[in-house]
């Protein structure tokens, strides 16, 4: 098919899987990816931008593709405040999909959260809530959000909270109408996002938790 894809968030525990299958999938051709460091992978078909998203004026016109993949997000103790973390979480991700949506990208996919709610008195899924509604009004021909529960797979760094809520999750897996919050591996979330821009029509499409698992 010889299409391009574009990731963002290509160096975290979904993006470094949904970059991965993107280069294995004979279906692309490049395969560009925006970040703040390199990644430190070396493929042909790989085209890698390191960029500064608080100058997004500079590069956004290389916003240039088929399909935009998003799973930039950090953790408050990482980001030191919830200003940075919005900033991270919500405009970073919200700007670079405005601008693809500009450029005549077509689809694109955005790894949520369980949980996901504008009204949320919570800081982090009224985060993920406001950003799931403020796509929505984007012109892409298909938009595909994804809200997984608790992550599985190797982190760069520890999480002891969700490392807690995946041993709960594992435990709790066979409890009648618990099942969906069984944490999910990366890669599948990967695997979720690609697959559902090649299967959904045109429009705005929600999966939540279990879902995920039968894209």
């Amino acid at each position: 098919m010889n299409k391009t894809a574009i990731v963002i968030g290509a160096t975290g525990l979904v993006g470094s899987h949904i970059l991965k299958q993107l280069l294995e999938d004979d279906r692309y051709e490049t395969v560009k990816v925006f970040h703040r460091r390199s990644t430190g992978v070396e493929h042909s078909k790989l085209e890698e931008h390191v960029v500064d998203f608080d100058n997004m004026e500079e590069w956004k016109h290389r916003l240039i593709g088929d399909e935009l993949y998003s799973a930039l997000g950090t953790t408050i103790k990482k980001a030191g405040s919830q200003e940075k973390q919005y900033t991270i979480d919500f405009t970073y991700q919200y700007e670079t999909a405005k601008a693809a949506a500009e450029n005549g990208v077509d689809k694109f996919s955005l790894v949520s959260s369980a949980g996901a709610n504008a009204q949320s008195r919570a800081f982090y899924t009224k985060l993920k809530g406001e950003l799931d509604e403020a796509v929505k009004e984007l012109p892409f021909e298909v938009i595909t959000i994804l809200r997984p529960s608790f992550l599985d797979g190797d982190r760069s760094e520890n999480r002891l909270g969700e490392a807690i809520g995946i041993f709960m999750g594992k435990l709790f897996t066979k409890i009648p109408g618990l099942k969906k919050y069984r944490p999910i591996f990366a890669g599948k979330v990967a695997e979720g996002m690609i697959n559902s821009l090649h299967k959904c029509p045109k429009g705005y499409h929600i999966f939540e938790l279990d879902e995920i698992f039968y894209l």
